[in-house]
Order: C-alpha cells, then sequence, then structure tokens
C-alpha cells in the first residue's frame, strides 16, 4: 500500500468516525429537544446543571449537523477523489478552527465581560420563566439543591420575578432549604450562585480544558493538511 492509498483509508476512517459521531450528537439533540424529561431522568444532575446555562437540545443538534457535514465532505471527497469537496472539507474546518482561536482569545481577554453579558442576558429568563415553565423550573430545583447554589449570581435574581411576585418568597435553596425563605433570610444565608460555582469549576479543571482543546486544535490541523495533501497529489495522477 502506497502512501497516498495509507492517508485516504486513514482520512476515510478517520471522517467516517465523526459522520456517525455527529449522526449520534444529532439524534440525542432531537431526543433531547422533544423529551426532554427522559434526559433528566437518564443523565441526573449533571444535565441539569448544563442546561440551565445552554438549551442542550439545540447545542447538540448544531454540533451534530457540523459533524455531519464535515464528516461527509471528508469522508466522501476522500473516496471519490473530488478535489472540490477536499477543498470543501479544509474550508469548513478551517473556519471552525479560526472561530475557536478567535473565541479562546476572546475568552482569554474579555472573561469577566463575557460573564458579565451572559449574566444580564440569562438573569431575565429565569426570572420570567421560573415558576412558570415546569421544566425549566424542575432543572433549576435539582440544580440549586444539589448544587447548593442560589439563582444565576444569588438571591436577587429573583427580585421582580414571577415566582417571587406570585409568593413574596425565594425558592428554599436561596434559604438553605429553610422556609420561608424571605429576603432578610436569604440575605443571612449568603448561598452563592450557580453560574459563579460553574465558572469556578471551569477555572479549577482549566488544565484539562485546554489539554482537551489543544487536542482538538491538533486534530483539526491534522485533517487540513491530510486534505491539502491529497488535494495536491490529485494533481499529480
Amino acid at each position: 500500500m502506497g502512501c497516498f492509498t495509507f492517508i485516504k483509508v486513514m482520512m476515510i476512517l478517520f471522517n467516517l468516525v465523526i459522520f456517525l459521531s455527529g449522526g449520534t450528537l444529532l439524534g440525542v439533540g432531537i431526543w433531547v429537544t422533544t423529551d426532554r424529561d427522559s434526559f433528566l431522568d437518564v443523565f441526573g444532575v449533571l444535565s441539569s446543571t448544563v442546561m440551565q446555562v445552554v438549551n442542550v437540545g439545540y447545542f447538540l443538534i448544531v454540533i451534530g449537523a457540523i459533524l455531519l457535514v464535515i464528516g461527509f465532505l471528508g469522508c466522501y471527497g476522500a473516496q471519490k477523489e473530488s478535489k472540490c469537496l477536499l477543498m470543501m472539507f479544509f474550508s469548513v474546518v478551517l473556519i471552525i478552527f479560526v472561530a475557536e482561536v478567535a473565541a479562546a482569545v476572546v475568552a482569554l481577554v474579555y472573561t469577566t465581560l463575557a460573564e458579565t453579558l451572559l449574566s444580564a442576558v440569562l438573569t431575565p429568563v429565569l426570572k420570567e420563566k421560573y415558576g412558570v415553565d415546569n421544566t425549566f423550573t424542575e432543572i433549576w430545583n435539582i440544580t440549586m439543591e444539589k448544587v447548593s447554589c442560589c439563582g444565576l449570581n444569588n438571591y436577587t435574581d429573583f427580585n421582580n420575578s414571577y415566582w417571587y411576585d406570585h409568593t413574596g418568597t425565594y425558592p428554599a435553596p436561596c434559604c438553605k432549604n429553610v422556609e420561608p425563605c424571605t429576603a432578610t433570610l436569604a440575605a443571612q444565608s449568603n448561598v452563592t450562585g450557580c453560574f459563579n460555582q460553574i465558572v469556578e469549576e471551569i477555572r479549577t479543571n482549566a488544565g484539562v480544558v485546554g489539554g482537551v482543546a489543544a487536542g482538538i486544535a491538533a486534530l483539526e490541523i491534522a485533517s487540513m493538511a491530510v486534505s491539502m495533501y491529497l488535494y495536491c497529489r490529485l494533481d499529480q495522477k
């Protein structure tokens, strides 16, 4: 087996794995979107903690669709030795790589600003949906009880919320499960926000996150190099 054939086969197998992974994520994303309760039952507290920050279903659908496109372009392009598909594969991976680098730079340089903006976007959603949307409320209750946190930043996130306007109290976890949870008791309890705990957990595991990110970046660079190698070798055939 020549070098070109070997790299071509590896390219096909690698992108086949990506394609199947994308299909799996897409399927899970559709499952989460249509049957969120079952997802929570299977994955428990971890899923509830993540779902308070992002809509897991739509997130998985987007990631799955992107992986499907990348896997198809790489696998089919290598199999058919199509310069057009290989160049499209290279371009898509390059765009994703540049976007990831840009996001990493922004996260490093503007971490505090990014946290502030994200909190500003999510807090109104918490005020509006907590106590109204049963699934949303259940997710937050599970998270606040298991993680021992309250709101995004603290108990004041529930000020002027639907829940506070209709009950006159804060959720029990804001007062360490002492009820009724009044403003005075919530202030004395000084329960930290869930968002801060998630950010702190990410910072604590920054080495692991950085290692995973570096591994993904290396795979993307290798994929682009291999696709360009095949693209250039096709001119010589």
